[in-house]
């Protein structure tokens, strides 16, 4: 690991000083639950700034990133601060307009080294602007309920030790329970096809803008999403639906993939009465990936930049203001030295007492670079969609992929991407 740069909390390095900025309102837009990390820190901030208020305009994350396009497009309506979900950092570094961070007066690059090492990467356009800063990362997780496991006699390391035993777990878990593996086989796909990738490649992409999604790891991917359903191992339901949130609280299936982040969520309002249940792990065979995570960006037409950008790392390079995001919302924290609490080694109590957290730090720190791209978004719902039809209709791989790789660079050429 890369030696950490010192960071100094008080008016040197952070340019953090008590000046009074009369009658000012720095207004946030966010999304649940990256909004609360912000309400956390007010607190502390208005003790360094009793003259600055915090405004957060907040709207579901869907809704607030069309919002946020429509403005960066218009330059109407745009905030100090803005919220980015990892997913939509590349398409707004193509829209040219936030800030380059990596430029004076923000210089943000001096900082790179005191946050995991995927992050600035992800937040890194393509012409190699800096236009966000990390606050919170999403490590790869496997929660699984330890109760099914236990009744139907499957061990932890029987679902982790590599993919087919996963699978092979759930056969046992099904026959055993009747209760299925995991909501969704797509969700497979999603995971296995951000591990094991080089440092620097894109999910979709490759440095040339080549796509990937013929590729051995996608192939892999829709063969074992296959697999399982095949297998009868799935709920057939999407993320986020009713369906899926039921299932958390029925106990319908036995494991879940996806970034830490969801603890919080279960915790709090998806299955608050499966209290102890709940478990983590590694996910199978030994695989590492990103999951999502949580942005900060100044757009162009931003009134407030010097006290926007005091906020940004006020928030992003303050270990008290990581912790407080963590605790407040499990927003697992960007800052290295912020992974270094004692509340790291603290037992969950939701996870039955189990010190997870240390496990979603290693996790972190073997996760690779991912370079992003506009067209992202767009890749995600066609290479998903293409599934569907292996899934649903009996499309071959082969030919599903072909399709997916045709129609990502059809919509690419089409909006002049070469």
């Amino acid at each position: 690991m890369k030696k950490i740069a010192k960071v100094l909390i008080g008016t040197s390095l952070l340019g953090i000083s008590l000046a009074v900025h009369a009658a000012t309102t720095l207004t946030v837009a966010s999304f649940p639950d990256f909004d609360k990390a912000v309400t956390a820190a007010i607190p502390e901030w208005k003790k360094l700034y009793p003259d600055v208020d915090i405004k957060i305009v907040s709207e579901k994350i869907g809704e607030h990133h069309t919002t946020m396009k429509n403005a960066l497009v218009s330059g109407n309506g745009l905030p100090d601060v803005m919220g980015i979900e990892f997913g939509f950092i590349g398409g707004f570094a193509e829209l040219n307009g936030l800030e380059d961070l990596s430029r004076s007066p923000y210089n943000a690059r001096f900082y790179q080294h005191n946050f995991v090492s995927f992050t600035f990467p992800q937040a890194t356009s393509h012409t190699g602007e800096l236009v966000a800063m990390p606050a919170d990362i999403g490590p790869g997780t496997l929660f699984y309920r330890k109760d099914i496991l236990d009744k139907a006699g499957v061990s932890e390391s029987a679902l982790t030790k590599s993919w087919e035993s996963y699978i092979q777990a759930g056969k046992t878990i099904k026959a055993k329970t009747g209760i299925l593996l995991l909501p969704h086989a797509n969700e497979i796909m999603s995971i296995y096809i951000r591990s094991g990738l080089k440092d620097g490649d894109g999910l979709y992409f490759d440095k040339d803008k080549n796509v990937l999604v013929e590729g051995p790891r996608f192939v892999r991917a829709f063969e074992l999403a296959k697999t399982v359903r095949d297998a009868g191992l799935d709920q057939k339901i999407p993320a986020w639906s009713p369906e899926w949130t039921e299932g958390f609280k029925q106990g319908s299936f036995a494991s879940i993939m996806t970034g830490a982040w969801l603890g919080q969520h279960m915790s709090s309002w998806l299955a608050p009465d499966s209290k102890g249940l709940w478990r983590a792990a590694d996910l199978p065979g030994g695989a590492f990936g990103s999951w999502g995570g949580s942005f900060y960006g100044i757009p162009k037409m931003s009134k407030h930049k010097s006290l926007a950008w005091k906020f940004i790392k006020f928030m992003t390079l303050r270990k008290r203001s990581q912790i407080n995001s963590f605790v407040a919302v499990n927003a697992f924290p960007a800052l290295l030295e912020a992974q270094s609490d004692p509340f790291f080694q603290q037992p969950i109590e939701y996870l039955g007492g189990q010190k997870a957290r240390p496990l979603w730090r290693n996790a972190a720190l073997h996760t690779q670079s991912i370079a992003v791209d506009k067209y992202d978004p767009i890749a995600t719902t066609i290479v998903t969609d293409e599934l569907a039809k292996v899934l649903d209709e009996g499309k071959s791989i082969k030919a599903a992929l072909a399709d997916a790789k045709n129609e990502i660079e059809r919509r690419a050429k089409r909006d002049g991407k070469k």
